[in-house]
């Protein structure tokens, strides 16, 4: 019998501007998103007192750490986008990364981040293999 492993998701939200540089279309001019956010972690031991991989609480308090980075900000102006666009691809991979580095303590990994512009978009970031 094989051995299984957990997934858990949490999701936020978070409002910023940005411009997207080079783009030739709509999008290069000032404009705002409500952006959504996705983060999956994964395990395969539970904590034996409480039955959970990483407590909700947890994984909600370091994503909401992380978006409130971005959160009300004109996303061209922030450091980390500085040479590069605010785009979402690019915004899942930021806080794919600024997520990873809070885990550490945890027995867990970072699956992917999600960061959606409008629910009938996303841009899901990952770095596949084991770790």
């Amino acid at each position: 019998m094989g051995t299984g492993r957990w997934r858990l998701t949490v999701r936020e939200e978070f409002s910023a501007s940005h411009q997207l540089r080079h783009y030739q279309g709509k999008c290069e001019a000032l404009h705002g998103h409500n952006f959504g956010v996705e983060v999956s972690i994964e395990g395969d031991r539970t904590d034996e007192r409480t039955g959970m991989l990483l407590d909700f609480k947890v994984l909600k308090d370091i994503t909401r750490e992380c978006v409130g980075l971005l959160d009300h900000k004109h996303l061209n102006d922030l450091e980390a986008f500085a040479g590069e666009n605010p785009s979402s691809e690019h915004l899942a991979r930021f806080l794919f990364r600024e997520i990873e580095g809070r885990l550490g303590g945890y027995a867990v990994s970072l699956v992917e981040v999600t960061v959606a512009e409008k629910s009938s978009q996303s841009a899901t970031y990952f770095e596949p293999g084991e770790k």
